[in-house]
């Protein structure tokens, strides 16, 4: 059953589960996750963070897990590196996957970028190695860092061409929108190439939006994403303050969204800050969820949203020194109902084929079925990734427990 929210207030446990039904927590999971599927994952999260550490699982592939359950990730790829794409790469919170309808919507971020010019990215002034790059991908067709690096040395007298500044000029290229990234490959490198063979074409043809226009739809997905959040959720979901154009509009843009009845004002116990309900908004009065949930998931990556959330305090330590490590290097939190139950430090050998559960930790309150069911999720994430077996070492309070199930379990 769902509730109406009461006028313009929410108590803690409904703003957590209009959250957690927002970021799709609540969706019926497919018995063969599909395109339509992960489309709909992505219509939730409104984008896909990425990022390069592997010990467990890339940042990208996780969210859809979370919400979906095991799938193929070719799906991924395929969405993302095959035409017609489905979604495109860009800075559109840190380097995402986003919906490639954001194209158009980026354009005066990319223009904001072009403006700042090559010295932001450590090269000189001087235009002609940007300009070559665009010519030999323009001839040549996509390519990396390292096929232009290797392929160019007839030049080098000319620009210094080595691998970090053709990387350099590469990367102006693409946050300024004169390149998109057309795959990345099995090297986890980018593949550049021009934006009119990477966008589809009724997409890159659109009337550009005004930046007004741009920063509603910016604030108006993240407002879809999240359910209800403050002007610095909203602003932050897409890393609107990063961009002068978008920063200079959120407050119009917001107070547009409130005036025409899209977002409605409201106060969340315990909030600091004033928020923002997402029109149409339901209330349910249970959410039975089970994730295991990366850290760069948009349900945790803001740290104070989360503690706010869910009296939850993270914080990642993969660049903490290990001996002042708290939980571990890669850590995952459980959320089991609409509550963080554990949090889990895990690594993927593959050469092992097992899932080492480095470190486990009961959170406060903690319910009895936290082991059994954090050990049907460690279960499958395995399956999903291939491994064998999930073994416990003896770190942290929860381990004896997480360690006498899968006896049990056989």
């Amino acid at each position: 059953m769902s509730s109406p929210p009461s006028t313009g207030s929410l108590s803690a446990a409904q703003a957590r589960r209009i959250t957690l039904v927002a970021q799709g927590f609540r969706d019926t999971r497919h018995q063969r996750p599909t395109m339509r599927t992960l489309t709909r994952t992505v219509e939730r999260t409104g984008l896909l963070q990425i990022d390069s550490v592997n010990v467990l699982q890339r940042a990208h592939f996780m969210p859809l897990f979370s919400r979906m359950g095991p799938y193929d990730v070719g799906l991924l790829d395929r969405a993302s590196g095959r035409s017609p794409r489905r979604l495109v790469e860009y800075w559109a919170h840190c380097a995402a996957y986003m919906p490639v309808e954001l194209w158009p919507v980026m354009v005066h971020r990319m223009q904001y970028h072009r403006g700042r010019g090559h010295e932001w990215f450590g090269l000189p002034d001087d235009p002609g190695l940007p300009r070559a790059l665009l010519r030999e991908i323009e001839q040549g067709g996509p390519a990396t860092a390292r096929d232009l690096d290797d392929g160019l040395p007839r030049t080098r007298d000319n620009w210094g061409w080595n691998w970090s500044k053709t990387k350099k000029a590469l990367e102006f290229l693409f946050f300024a929108g004169e390149l998109s990234v057309a795959r990345r490959n099995t090297a986890f490198e980018r593949v550049y190439d021009l934006p009119e063979r990477v966008i589809p074409a009724p997409i890159l043809d659109q009337p550009e939006p005004t930046p007004l226009e741009a920063a509603r739809e910016l604030l108006r997905r993240a407002a879809r994403s999240y359910g209800v959040a403050t002007e610095f959720d909203l602003r932050d979901y897409f890393r609107m303050q990063e961009s002068p154009v978008h920063r200079e509009q959120v407050a119009t843009a917001l107070q547009s969204l409130v005036d025409d009845g899209e977002l409605l004002p409201v106060t969340v116990e315990g909030w600091r800050r004033p928020a923002y309900l997402q029109r149409n908004v339901t209330i349910p009065r249970r959410v039975d969820a089970r994730a295991l949930l990366s850290p760069f998931d948009p349900l945790v990556w803001h740290r104070e949203r989360t503690e706010a959330l869910f009296d939850f305090f993270y914080r990642i330590e993969i660049y903490v020194p290990e001996a002042k490590r708290v939980h571990g290097y890669y850590v995952l939190p459980f959320l089991l109902g609409d509550r963080m139950a554990a949090r889990v430090d895990l690594k993927a050998d593959r050469q092992g084929r097992v899932l080492h559960v480095l470190g486990s930790y009961a959170e406060p309150g903690a319910p009895e079925r936290t082991a059994p069911e954090l050990v049907e999720s460690l279960r499958e994430l395995a399956d999903w990734l291939g491994l064998d077996d999930v073994r416990v070492a003896g770190r942290g309070d929860l381990a004896p427990a997480l360690a006498a199930q899968l006896r049990r379990a056989g």
